[in-house]
């Protein structure tokens, strides 16, 4: 009966269909038997091939519907490849002073990025890249007394946790245990500092401290992000300008002490439950972590064997995960973060697509100077002392 009250038009049904035409007809026609009839007909659908969708198609990451937070990436693509320089070291005896922040504005962020502080703060991260080149991290190499010493430092810092646990609260993230830790750390912080500095540099005390305390995330916030390991290669960085960290000692800073260093956030990490300082979610490439990425795209340069794309291949990150920090970082990613990896790190999936490991590290240093060095949110924490000045 309804389909009667549906087919409700005067026509001889015995005629044949009429050949489709891609074309609309003049006349109404029936859309069940093609016949005329006296209502409207539908709106035409164009035929569109499976080779090319409608535009009204949208792909499951559509920027229309989750737009990235960074929109200058063609900007990165140009801009040139940091390149290394060496450190120009202090001249004893030299005046330190309490570091203090200055950045507060996209103008200020200019003035760093075109100083020359900026430029070689950016050149000492490269040359620590460099020097980890096509490297393993139980390659051995040349580990100065004073190297030694800061290893046993951090790893002073990660028993601390074991004496510190966390305790049991209603919220998830940030366990207030993480700020007995980092008290612990600032009250002991001219202490550490004291078993590998020589007399002659006792008095730097005061502005390398700063920069080592504030290393290990925020104590208010409980968080911790790219700003916060910046801070720590800056602090790198200012033991280089005094001399006690050397050139020949770059391998070692990158494959003992920054490698501990990994290990100590990652513990702190998982332990206190520590918020993402600053995280730009499923479009930034870690939650936490950027320099690991650039170290560990250095390391796989030129290997045989290990492309890119390798990172899909779950053997390789089990297997060689202990000797790369680019596979450890994702095979953490991967352990911590459920689902398919191209739509919870959709750029390191992109990334996997890159042909070699030059590329990948090439590309992650301008986009390190882009996506933390010039954004005033990571910036305005960062200190300026003798050792690294404000211009």
């Amino acid at each position: 009966m309804e389909e009667t009250q549906e087919h409700n038009h005067n026509h001889n049904h015995n005629h044949q269909d009429p050949p489709r035409s891609s074309t609309a007809t003049l006349s109404p026609t029936c859309v069940k038997c093609g016949g005329p009839c006296s209502f409207p007909p539908p709106p035409v659908q164009s035929q569109w091939s499976e080779i090319s969708p409608p535009p009204i198609y949208r792909p499951i990451r559509s920027p229309a519907i989750n737009l990235p937070p960074n929109t200058n990436s063609q900007a990165i693509i140009l801009a040139p490849v940091p390149q290394s320089q060496k450190v120009p070291t202090i001249s004893l005896p030299h005046t330190f002073q309490s570091p203090s922040k200055k950045i507060q504005s996209p103008d200020d962020i200019r003035k760093f990025i075109n100083s020359d502080s900026s430029k070689n703060f950016l050149g000492f991260v490269v040359a620590l890249s460099e020097s980890i080149r096509a490297r393993k991290i139980s390659d051995s190499c040349h580990e100065s007394t004073t190297l030694k010493k800061i290893v046993s430092v951090i790893e002073g810092l990660v028993h601390w946790i074991e004496e510190i646990p966390p305790v049991q609260q209603s919220s998830r993230y940030g366990n207030i245990s993480y700020r007995t830790w980092h008290s612990r750390l600032v009250e002991n912080s001219e202490n550490l500092m004291l078993q590998f500095l020589p007399d002659n540099l006792k008095s730097s005390m005061v502005e390398i401290v700063p920069y080592f305390t504030d290393s290990f995330g925020n104590a208010s916030r409980i968080d911790y992000g790219t700003g916060h390991e910046t801070n720590f290669a800056a602090w790198l960085y200012c033991l280089a300008r005094m001399g006690i960290i050397e050139e020949v000692d770059y391998q070692a800073v990158v494959s003992r002490v920054f490698v501990k260093y990994i290990e100590l956030m990652r513990k702190l990490q998982s332990v206190y439950n520590l918020e993402p300082a600053g995280s730009h979610g499923v479009w930034g490439l870690d939650d936490y972590h950027f320099l690991p990425f650039i170290f560990g795209s250095s390391q796989l340069i030129d290997h045989k064997y290990m492309k890119p794309k390798s990172i899909h291949n779950e053997d390789i990150l089990e297997n060689f995960s202990n000797e790369y920090m680019y596979l450890s970082c994702i095979l953490l990613i991967k352990k911590v973060k459920k689902g398919l990896f191209a739509e919870h790190s959709p750029l390191l999936d992109d990334i996997s697509g890159v042909p070699n490991w030059n590329k990948v590290n090439s590309g992650l240093l301008k986009m390190y100077r882009a996506e933390v060095l010039e954004k005033v949110p990571i910036m305005q924490h960062f200190l300026f002392g003798s050792l690294i000045q404000w211009e």
